[in-house]
């Protein structure tokens, strides 16, 4: 993927939106914010709007449904109801809107996807799709789903070979023709495994960037995703993260990394546990 094609996107999981940060995310070309009905106590929507509601025609918008106050549900009654209270909440039509988690209720999963189907079809969205942190579950259950327009998964080195491998597997079930990354750093940029592990073996040769940097820059191809969303309150680490999605991967480096991941993964599934005789 060009890198002329990746996007940065504002998180605003751990991220309490105000109007300056906003500014500085359309001054350094991000133009796309990622929030949910459930954060920051479900106020994420109104608090938005509330600071912003001038800014937010500027920004590409992504929300996500199935957290209640009382936890997970994908009841599609309570979808809708959450759907539209965030297009009113917002004072306007999100973007995107993403089944949030859909593995923690997989059971549901499939009259889910229909839900948000409708709204997309109702004009309550212009896309919808899939938010998994792990996709494992859902791939354990039998389902069929109309193909939705993107999903967003997990993205990087902190990636475990066995959700990457499940995400590869649920982009050829579902049919998904786009796919965004989140967390690139587990949600811990500042760890200090960032400052001893050397990730530039993840460039194209001759570039160079900082840990923070090249983590992004892999991110985006640890799976494959035209969209990053990074969390973050501080100014300069979002401008170091819009730095990063501007550089270019080592493709032969990360299709090497993958397969040392799966056979490495092979080997520890095959090996016999210590109670073996």
């Amino acid at each position: 993927m060009r890198t002329a094609d990746r996007r940065i996107a504002l998180g605003l999981y751990r991220t309490g939106p105000t109007r300056h940060l906003l500014e500085v995310a359309l001054e350094q070309g991000v133009t796309d914010l990622d929030t949910a009905f459930n954060y920051h106590h479900f106020t994420s929507h109104r608090t938005l709007a509330a600071i912003a509601d001038d800014l937010l025609p500027a920004f590409t918008i992504s929300t996500k449904v199935g957290y209640f106050p009382d936890g997970h549900d994908l009841a599609p009654a309570r979808l809708r109801v959450a759907v539209e209270r965030s297009v009113k909440e917002l004072g306007r039509t999100p973007d995107t809107v993403l089944l949030h988690n859909p593995e923690s209720s997989v059971g549901g999963f499939a009259d889910a996807c229909a839900v948000l189907l409708e709204m997309r079809e109702a004009g309550r969205c212009k896309n919808w799709g899939l938010s998994t942190w792990d996709p494992r579950p859902l791939l354990e259950a039998d389902w069929e789903i109309p193909r939705p327009d993107v999903a967003m998964v997990r993205a990087g080195l902190t990636v475990p070979v066995g959700v990457l491998n499940a995400v590869d597997e649920l982009v050829d079930r579902a049919g998904i023709a786009e796919l965004w990354g989140m967390a690139p750093f587990a949600g811990n940029a500042d760890a200090s495994i960032w400052q001893t592990v050397d990730t530039s073996a993840f460039l194209v040769p001759g570039q160079q960037g900082s840990a923070l940097q090249t983590g992004v820059a892999a991110a985006f191809a640890i799976p494959a995703v035209s969209r990053l969303a990074v969390g973050t309150s501080d100014i300069e680490h979002l401008a170091e993260a819009v730095g990063g999605s501007r550089l270019e991967v080592n493709t032969e480096t990360v299709t090497a990394y993958r397969a040392l991941l799966r056979e490495r993964a092979t080997v520890s599934a095959g090996a016999p546990s210590r109670k073996d005789p």
